[in-house]
């Protein structure tokens, strides 16, 4: 982005959570990500002045410390900035009071009222929160698939579904890998509930039932702290399983209207990266 706000180029990368991946393969990532930028854009690296990176996992103080060191050692040109994806995705939304719910890997919500106060729920990891995730829907369905396997003597359809898209012989394989790297497993699940829930399957549409209403509870909690439970308010939703299944988004928004009935559901107005770029620019 150049001093005037205007795009030059976009570029992606891998996962980039340091709380998940590690500091260094997280920071590994955004250098990636920034070097693709400037090559297809065409822009030296020396006369770039600011950087900011949105990113997950860094709520944590310590966290987003090694961050911000490593990034400074890796753009010393610059200025760096860490932020939250969270508030990546609150300045993407826009001004004035709204709520954004983010749903993907993990989950959570972020509001901000009429004065500029913020509140948030969730974002705590899939140790402690996460609810209504991917990685919460994937590890609920490995669950339950496996449970039908026990009690029927064969694999649902849902389970067949999962062992022979994600390259698994059984469920104890699975197992093992999901015991070593949980991330690798349990979110690569989510896209199968979600076509299945699409065409029809009862138990994905259930799991998906399920998240949603956990995920309208995050929106819930925070609207009510923000004294909006019965104000109208927007709901910006984004994140990985965000119009990936035409029934988890109807029945997403079916949740959240009931939770709060006179809020307004939409998107953010730019992308949490471009939101990060504009910080930069401050």
């Amino acid at each position: 982005m150049d001093r005037a706000g205007r795009i030059i180029s976009r570029s992606f990368s891998g996962p980039s959570n340091p709380s998940r991946t590690g500091v260094e393969a997280a920071v590994r990532e955004i250098v990636r990500a920034a070097e693709r930028a400037l090559q297809d854009g065409g822009v030296a690296r020396n006369v770039v002045v600011a950087l900011c990176a949105g990113m997950a996992g860094t709520g944590n103080a310590a966290i987003r410390e090694r961050v911000l060191r490593d990034l400074q050692c890796a753009f010393p040109e610059m200025t760096v900035q860490v932020i939250t994806d969270l508030e990546a995705a609150l300045a993407a939304a826009g001004e004035g009071a709204v709520i954004v719910l983010v749903a993907g890997t993990g989950s959570a919500a972020i509001g901000r009222d009429a004065q500029g106060q913020i509140w948030r729920a969730g974002g705590q990891g899939p140790r402690t929160g996460d609810d209504g995730s991917a990685y919460d829907i994937g590890s609920r369905t490995v669950t339950y698939a496996m449970k039908e396997r026990e009690g029927q003597g064969t694999d649902s359809s849902l389970g067949r579904s999962i062992l022979q898209q994600l390259g698994y012989s059984s469920w104890s394989e699975l197992q093992r890998s999901a015991a070593e790297q949980p991330d690798a497993v349990f979110p690569l699940v989510f896209p199968l509930v979600a076509a299945a829930a699409d065409a029809g399957d009862v138990a994905a549409r259930e799991l998906l039932l399920q998240a949603a209403r956990e995920l309208s509870s995050l929106v819930s909690t925070v609207a009510e702290h923000m004294g909006y439970g019965r104000r109208s308010i927007l709901i910006a939703k984004t994140g990985g399983t965000v119009g990936r299944s035409a029934f988890f988004d109807a029945q997403l928004d079916v949740a959240l209207k009931q939770a709060l009935p006179l809020a307004k559901i939409g998107g953010l107005a730019m992308s949490s990266a471009e939101a990060a770029a504009r910080v930069a620019l401050k």
